[in-house]
């Protein structure tokens, strides 16, 4: 799950809601047949597959299956991921 588009199949095929990229950016609720449980079903899928908890307020927060992936799959460059105060090695 390194890409938007895995991830939207990823919705796709484990949750059953018919959506595409062009879903990406929409807003969760306008999404047809989206509801809470969604919601928690995806957070548990991802947490199984990247073996990370999620963080539940920065989903609620995020809106869009976009903004899902963004908080789920940190760029590098975020930092994410990397307990406060570490140091990060070389580039």
């Amino acid at each position: 799950m390194n890409t938007i588009d895995e991830f939207i199949t990823l919705v796709s095929d484990e949750i059953g809601l018919s959506v595409t990229a062009a879903d990406a950016d929409r807003p969760l609720g306008d999404l047809p047949g989206w509801d809470s449980l969604h919601l928690v079903t995806l957070l548990s899928i991802v947490e199984r597959r990247t073996g990370r908890a999620v963080s539940l307020p920065d989903v609620l927060q995020a809106g869009s299956l976009a903004g899902i992936y963004r908080v789920v799959v940190p760029s590098p460059a975020s930092g994410a991921g990397t307990p406060s105060g570490a140091v990060r090695g070389p580039a």
